[in-house]
């Protein structure tokens, strides 16, 4: 780990020209006193590093020590540091990796290409935290030593044990054969295998992980983005899916979609409405998700879920007769 600290510490001056040890300690995450120890051995190891003093001093180096990264165009360095503003590697513990790297990255460009890069790469906003209406799309928190075993042991390709907490169950070790990890929407999930059945874990609701020296039993090679595909679609097909038939305003459409598993029919009706048949993992869910769009939408089918929507209506106007 010191090395790396002693490359960014390296890397920070590039790129501000002049930090105090107190700036440095912020950056890095350090004491002073480490700061300090650091510039000693970064001085030793014959980096050009000196101090001034006075009000406005710190820590530089001598101009000209730097290194170049050929052969990258002002397109392919813009690409790096949108991909590195992004919040998917939150997910899997890796998110100070990716600043380090991208700090890297900036300071190897030529001299004419990093302004125009960096500058270009600030307009640029990549999944904010909160949409227009303020409403928060928190990532899930994954604890930064479990994110590091699960990752060990995709890598090293061992087996792990995990203290997995299913939704609706008491928490249990269980051991696993891991394949890879996927991230979506800010959420990280481990594909792996268990006694040769796929299985899928959200990171989030493991609390523990421990990388056994014990070598998995997977293949040598992988497509994940086919491995989710395929995963994706057995999930849409199990449990106690209904199908629904709901006929709603077109604006509420993206908002209906993005909860429904799957739509299986849609058209438009002659009022500008649109009528769909969509999917729902269980009668909770669809009951939950028709709710949601209030007058936007109305399910026409099954009765049941009239009845049901008709019932909840129905106790949330009984509540409010007679209201001023």
């Amino acid at each position: 780990m010191r090395a790396d600290r002693l490359v960014s510490l390296v890397l920070l001056l590039r790129r501000h020209g002049r930090l105090s040890a107190a700036a440095l300690a912020r950056e890095l995450e350090v004491s002073t006193r480490t700061v300090l120890r650091d510039i000693e051995a970064l001085s030793a190891a014959g980096v050009p590093v000196y101090a001034e003093r006075g009000r406005h001093g710190g820590f530089a180096l001598l101009p000209g020590f730097r290194t170049e990264l050929t052969g990258l165009n002002p397109d392919e360095a813009l690409a790096l540091l949108v991909a590195g503003s992004r919040r998917g590697a939150q997910a899997f513990g890796l998110g100070s990796a990716l600043a380090s790297a991208m700090l890297k990255v900036v300071d190897a460009l030529p001299e004419s290409y990093r302004d125009t890069a960096a500058g270009a790469a600030e307009r640029l906003l990549i999944d904010p935290e909160t949409d227009l209406l303020s409403r928060r799309l928190a990532a899930e928190e994954v604890p930064d030593a479990i994110a590091a075993e699960v990752l060990r042991a995709v890598f090293a390709g061992h087996k792990l044990r995990i203290h997995y907490a299913a939704m609706d169950q008491a928490p249990e070790w269980r051991t696993v054969d891991p394949i890879g990890l996927v991230t979506i929407r800010d959420r990280g999930y481990l594909l792996a295998t268990r006694s040769g059945a796929d299985r899928t874990y959200r990171l989030s609701r493991i609390l523990a992980a421990e990388e056994l020296a014990e070598p998995a039993q997977r293949p040598d090679r992988v497509d994940l983005d086919r491995a989710w595909q395929e995963r994706s679609t057995r999930f849409r097909a199990g449990g106690d899916q209904v199908t629904v038939l709901v006929r709603m305003n077109p604006a509420r459409r993206e908002e209906l979609l993005g909860t429904a598993l799957a739509v299986r029919a849609e058209e438009a009706d002659p009022d500008g409405w649109l009528r769909l048949e969509v999917t729902f993992q269980d009668a909770r869910h669809a009951e939950w998700a028709l709710w949601q769009l209030s007058t936007g939408a109305e399910a026409l089918a099954p009765q049941w879920l009239r009845t049901s929507l008709r019932n909840r209506a129905t106790t949330i106007a009984t509540r409010y007769e007679g209201s001023s």
